[in-house]
């Protein structure tokens, strides 16, 4: 029998490792952005071209490299950070492996221009599918230009399954974000096609992060500071009244590197824990300083998972720091006397001398009034209660139903009454009806909302003064992409630059409440949905409508309130889950009714 294992080629290696560090163009992104903060630099600009898939250039002005260590760059394992194993646990620099140029190489065309500032001359180098293609001087500043182009242009079925052009700038704008809140002593300019998505100058770290994600954030941050023998823990929390449903703004970052890290987020949020309603998330940027000798940073690939060496002790410091944190800024509530309405108190002059004195209530008696008077003459005669009877007849109402299409429920009853504020009660000619009258009103509105994405039309109704909403810019990417699903759901955005949008118009069925949060959520449902398929997007989009503007459990409703959703609930061919699979009705058979009266038994 021959033998069968053999060892790859290079290029063929090259490639596999390379799908472990390099997973799409932001991977790129990060990797470079990395070098060029070990390299020193002061000024990085990022210049994306189509998402990334055409061009991905960096330039820093970072020390540069000569001639030798360009080429040796992109050798796999070449790195300058380590030359013993001691050195894996004294790690101060981002990158340190020697595995991105090599990987970015093994799946693009690569183009590196640098010099040092002892080198009158630098280097231009061409790498295309870790083939060295040339190596020749060029005249250039200090520092290091890093060109990738035509990313997986050689790996195809990588190439194909890139998501779409807005998917995976998103994606790049998250690596990009994470990079500068943790350097806010570098300059950083991101272009993508030509226009600027940010300029951000050397400032303050709270000012880093308001200039990241608006200027709304200055208000609501707190500060955050502990300093002990085991870490230094500073950073930024969100007051109690910022909190968010869904996609809160939440940073972990360790010796100037972003992390995950799912033990430490409970901390934060058992310290939220009874200030804010369940589901709710704060916003928090959380900078740790420790020993590099404590933490194991290589145990993910791409360096977000990091191991602490005394996970609990730190985890009562955060604790610790955000409570401290929220007592300090009196973001805890507290007991509000409403002093609106004016009170008179008695006061004493001292320059006059007299004191003002409440005077003692007064208790009106009738002395007229005998308990043993006779009152039978005041007793209603026999008529009388026929006529009050007849008086209460006509004033008894019976309203119509809504005109219904024909299905199952076409013999549903038109008397409604309400249980508990929460319920409607109505009966079927073969049992009884109960409805979640919120839960209803959401299916109603979901399917009226998607109806109207997909007929392109909607209902609005102009603001008096049109209100300024502020995104992110990966969420201001997605509104760009999404505007017209938005003016569907009857929304009129104006686009003001800077990431910011007049909101011109709202759905003529909102009214009330924050119109700036209600678009922000629903950005960031269709941020959630995982999805580049436009169906899936307006779907999420239209819940996150109706479940803000549905109606609420505890909300008193009339008669022909109830008979409006009742109607048009049953109109519906799916009436039974609201769209996120919650039951919305259940039904009482005659039969189920009967069988629980026969076994109900009662106390003699």
């Amino acid at each position: 029998m021959s033998d069968i294992i053999h060892l790859l080629p290079d290029h063929i290696a090259n490639q596999i490792a390379a799908g472990e560090v390099i997973q799409r163009p932001a991977s790129v992104v990060k990797e470079l952005l990395e070098n060029a903060i070990d390299a020193g630099a002061v000024n990085i600009t990022v210049n994306i071209k189509d998402a990334g898939r055409t061009l991905i250039q960096i330039i820093d002005d970072g020390k540069g490299m000569s001639e030798t260590d360009a080429r040796m760059a992109f050798e796999r394992h070449a790195t300058s950070k380590i030359s013993s194993v001691n050195d894996l646990f004294a790690l101060n620099t981002m990158g340190f492996r020697g595995e991105a140029l090599a990987s970015i190489a093994a799946v693009a065309q690569v183009e590196l221009i640098t010099r040092t500032k002892d080198n009158e001359v630098g280097t231009f180098l061409s790498v295309s599918g870790s083939v060295l293609d040339s190596v020749v001087p060029k005249a250039c500043n200090t520092g290091s230009i890093f060109s990738v182009n035509n990313i997986f242009y050689n790996v195809p079925a990588r190439r194909k399954f890139l998501k779409s052009n807005d998917v995976e700038f998103r994606h790049i704008l998250t690596e990009f974000e994470r990079v500068v809140l943790v350097n806010p002593d570098i300059a950083f300019t991101l272009k993508h096609n030509e226009s600027v998505v940010f300029n951000l100058a050397v400032c303050g770290l709270k000012q880093r992060i308001v200039d990241v994600f608006g200027k709304g954030m200055n208000q609501k941050l707190l500060s955050l500071e502990a300093a002990t023998s085991l870490v230094d823990v500073y950073g930024f929390v969100g007051r109690l009244d910022t909190v968010k449903k869904r996609n809160g703004l939440q940073y972990f970052f360790v010796n100037n590197r972003y992390m995950r890290h799912g033990y430490f987020h409970k901390a934060v949020m058992q310290a939220y824990e009874q200030l804010i309603n369940t589901g709710e998330t704060p916003d928090y940027f959380i900078y740790f300083k420790v020993d590099p000798s404590t933490i194991d940073v290589n145990i993910h690939p791409t360096k977000t998972e990091i191991k602490f060496e005394n996970e609990r002790p730190v985890w009562q410091i955060i604790y610790s720091a955000v409570r401290e944190a929220l007592a300090k800024s009196n973001s805890v509530p507290s007991i509000d006397f409403d002093l609106s309405e004016k009170i008179d108190i008695p006061v004493y002059n001292p320059v006059i001398g007299n004191e003002i004195k409440a005077e003692m209530p007064k208790i009106h008696l009738n002395s007229d009034y005998n308990p043993f008077r006779d009152f039978s003459d005041r007793r209603p005669a026999a008529d009388d209660w026929k006529t009050l009877y007849e008086d209460f007849e006509k004033e008894k109402t019976i309203p119509t139903s809504p005109q219904i299409e024909e299905n199952l429920f076409t013999e549903v009853s038109n008397l409604c009454f309400q249980y508990k504020s929460r319920y409607i009660v109505t009966t079927l000619k073969s049992g009884l009806v109960i409805i979640d009258q919120r839960r209803a009103h959401i299916r109603i509105l979901y399917e009226r909302y998607l109806s109207n994405i997909i007929r392109k039309s909607s209902a609005s109704q102009k603001l008096l003064f049109p209100e300024i909403v502020e995104f992110t810019a990966s969420e201001a990417s997605m509104v760009a992409s999404l505007l017209d699903e938005i003016r569907y759901l009857g929304f009129d955005l104006a686009d003001l630059g800077g990431n910011s949008f007049a909101i011109n118009a709202v759905p003529s069925d909102v009214s009330g409440g924050s119109t700036t949060g209600l678009v922000k959520d629903i950005i960031v449902a269709a941020m959630e949905s995982r999805s580049t398929e436009a169906e899936k997007q307006s779907e999420k989009m239209a819940l996150s409508l109706a479940k803000a503007t549905a109606i609420n459990a505890g909300k008193t409703l009339t008669s022909d309130e109830m008979d409006a959703i009742v109607g048009s609930l049953f109109a519906l061919e799916a009436n039974g889950l609201t769209p996120d699979g919650l039951p919305v009705l259940t039904i009482f058979t005659d039969e189920e009714l009967m069988k629980r009266l026969e076994k109900t038994t009662f106390p003699k």
